[in-house]
This record gives structure tokens, C-alpha cells and sequence, in this order.
């Protein structure tokens, strides 16, 4: 994984969304509980003082990063080991990630469109729950408690499901529950997979057609879409996780929306040592691209839903800026935009009005998966 972030994120102000929803307003009934919203993501260090203990985390979770019997020791060797550099990577960029600002703006913004849309489960209470970063997930629960939430969705913020992300994330609340929790005064439930939701292509596919208008109308159709998203080890992979199809899923999509207009590819962005990964590597395909004189690139960033270390630093400054090609461009990230707000609360909405525990395929286990903790975590969601 690419751990680094740049200063776009860093210094742009969130988008305040002043649209209404077409719906009647509704003021939330105070009188109830709230119903808490936890958005799950990896997170990062909104300072440099906290690198440290975020690639700890990181390289500490065998579902992202399998080392192996002596998981822990080598997580805190190669910790130790890249500190410097990636603190200098978001010195470079402003001094931290903006992952938790935008988190919780779309935590909270959500949460505003909800009581609009669902005021029989109002008020909705937002809250952001790290992985690898504060507020990690046990900060979170004990909040949630003490706010007396008794009923939580759990909500990926990895539309793509993947054993690594989100996987790893709700084994993690599993086993925080059983610790902080063990009479499970908190009722869940999962959105645990979006892929394809409407909302989230149709904002994807305007951002791609603001893009396309910074170039010639005599050149527009032949710029090049490069949906890129997070690799995974050829091992995780290979055990069934369903993280690539979802992720060539959004990609076709997006592009079923934008009706084809360009040609386009899916790529794999943020390796890490020597194992084997999930290509083909951004950054190959474009330095590929160039040398064969097609110049006109946009880069999507299709399976993030903020700004942060891999968009920010990887692909703008080590890609982007780096190649020196004017052409080769960014789509904005998703971050506040009114639409892609609009579209975590209507994925919300759907699940309140379902009443389903989690999805359909959250139910299977990755075929060659052997790992107790994902039997256990599967086990304790779909009992609630």
C-alpha cells in the first residue's frame, strides 16, 4: 500500500451543500434514541506526529497485508523503518490527511439529508470509525455508548467489497463489540457492499464530463479513462475475494452512464514489496501510454470515496506531476459533493426501509478462506 498524501485535500474547504431534497421536511422526533451511523474506513495520520502508529496498524492487520507468523514484529520494523519518508510525504502536502475531515462532513451531512428522508428512524447520529487511525474503533463504541445508541448500521466506506478493507474493518468492530459490548446492547446491521448504486456512478460519471470539458472538443472522445484503484496481493486475490470484479463492476457502470464515449481501462494502483500484486500498476500503464505518444489521460479514482495519501500524493505528484504531460489529469474526488452526499444518505435510506442485516454476499465466505475471525465476525452480524 502507497502510504502518502498531498496538499490539495489538505487546503481545499469542504463543499457545503445548500441543495434542498425533494422530500417534505420532517424535524427529527429528539424524544427517540438516535440511530447511529458508523462510517468504516482505513483512515490516516491528520498529523506527522501520528505516522508512526498508523503503519503499525496498518502492517499489523494480516487482512490487508499477510506477513505471515511474525506479523508483528515485521509490522514494527517496517514502521520504524518508513516513518521518515512517509512523514515527509504529507510534510510535503500539509502535514496530515484530510481523510477525517471529509469523514466526518459526509458523516454529518448524511446524516442531516436522513432525518429528511426517514424521520420514522430520526435522528440519525453520524460517526467515523478508523481502521488504522484516530478514532479507531473501540473510541468510537465507547462514544456510541455513551451517547446511548442501541441501534448502528455499520457503513463501508470501500464501495467495493474486499476481505482486506472492509472485511478487516468489521472483524475489527466484531471483536471491539465482544470486549466493550458483550451483551450486545447495540443492535447492527451492514452496508457492506455499493458498487453499482446510482447515485455513486451517476456522481462519478459528472465528475469525469467536468474533466472532459478542459479539453479540445477536437480531441475530448480520445482521452483516455483510467479507472484506478487499490491493489490487492495476488494471494488475497486468489483465496475469492471479490474485490476486482466489484471494482470492474463500478468501472462499467460508469461508463454505461458516460455511454461509452471514451476508451478506457482499469488499473491497480499502491503496491507494496516484493510479493506478488494485482495489476496492471498505474503508474507502468501510464509511462506505457506516453511512450506510445497517448498523452490525453484523465485518472479516476474509482474506489475512493475522500481524498487522501493515494490520490493526493500518488497519483497527483508521483504520477501526475512527475510524468510532466499537461494532458494527464485527475478527476475530483468524491469528498463533499452534493451528489455523492446525496448518495450515502439514499444507500442508507434503502437498507433502514430493507430491514436487511447485510447483503446477500456478505453471507458467503471467500471460498479458500480458512480464517476463524471471519467466520466469527459473519456469524455475530447475521445474528442480530
Amino acid at each position: 500500500m502507497s502510504l502518502r498524501l498531498s496538499p490539495r485535500a489538505v487546503i481545499r474547504p469542504p463543499l457545503l451543500n445548500s441543495r434542498g431534497l425533494a422530500t417534505a421536511t420532517h424535524l427529527p422526533n429528539l424524544s427517540r434514541r438516535p440511530t447511529g451511523v458508523v462510517l468504516l474506513n482505513m483512515g490516516g495520520p491528520s498529523t506527522t506526529a501520528e505516522v508512526y502508529d498508523f503503519l503499525y496498524r496498518l502492517f499489523a492487520d494480516g487482512d490487508l497485508i499477510p506477513l505471515g507468523r511474525y506479523q508483528e514484529t515485521l509490522a514494527r520494523f517496517i514502521a520504524w523503518r518508513r516513518t521518515p519518508r512517509i512523514e515527509h510525504h504529507y510534510e510535503e502536502i500539509g502535514g496530515g490527511s484530510p481523510i477525517r475531515k471529509w469523514s466526518e462532513f459526509q458523516a454529518t451531512e448524511m446524516c442531516k439529508r436522513l432525518d429528511k428522508l426517514s424521520p420514522e428512524t430520526a435522528p440519525h447520529k453520524g460517526y467515523v470509525a478508523f481502521r488504522y487511525a484516530k478514532p479507531l474503533t473501540d473510541e468510537t463504541l465507547n462514544q456510541m455508548q455513551q451517547d446511548g445508541i442501541k441501534r448502528a448500521i455499520a457503513f463501508t466506506q470501500y464501495p467495493q467489497y474486499s476481505c482486506s478493507t472492509t472485511g478487516s474493518s468489521l472483524n475489527e468492530l466484531w471483536k471491539v463489540t465482544n470486549r466493550l459490548d458483550p451483551n450486545s446492547e447495540i443492535k447492527w446491521s451492514v452496508i457492506d457492499r455499493w458498487p453499482t448504486h446510482s447515485g455513486l456512478v451517476k456522481t462519478f460519471a459528472q465528475l469525469i464530463k467536468d474533466k472532459l470539458k478542459e479539453y479540445d472538443e477536437k480531441v475530448r472522445d480520445k482521452v483516455i479513462l483510467l479507472f484506478s484503484a487499490h491493489s490487492l496481493p495476488m494471494s488475497v486475490v486468489n483465496r475469492g475475494d471479490p474485490y476486482p470484479a466489484e471494482v470492474a463492476a463500478t468501472a462499467y457502470s460508469v461508463m454505461t452512464e458516460l455511454k461509452f464515449t471514451n476508451p478506457y481501462r482499469l488499473v491497480w494502483q499502491s503496491q507494496v514489496g516484493p510479493s506478488a500484486w494485482l495489476g496492471a500498476q498505474t503508474s507502468d500503464t501510464v509511462k506505457s501510454l506516453v511512450k506510445k505518444g497517448q498523452t490525453n489521460i484523465i485518472l479516476v479514482p474509482i474506489a475512493f470515496t475522500s481524498d487522501h495519501i493515494e490520490t493526493l500524493h500518488e497519483l497527483d505528484l508521483e504520477i501526475i506531476k512527475e510524468t510532466k504531460v499537461e494532458s494527464i489529469k485527475r478527476v475530483e474526488s468524491l469528498n463533499g459533493h452534493p451528489m455523492f452526499i446525496d448518495a450515502l444518505a439514499d444507500v442508507v435510506h434503502n437498507h433502514l426501509k430493507e430491514g436487511a442485516l447485510t447483503s446477500n454476499q456478505y453471507t458467503m465466505q471467500c471460498p479458500m478462506c480458512t480464517k476463524e475471525v471471519c467466520s466469527n465476525s459473519r456469524r455475530f452480524f447475521l445474528s442480530q
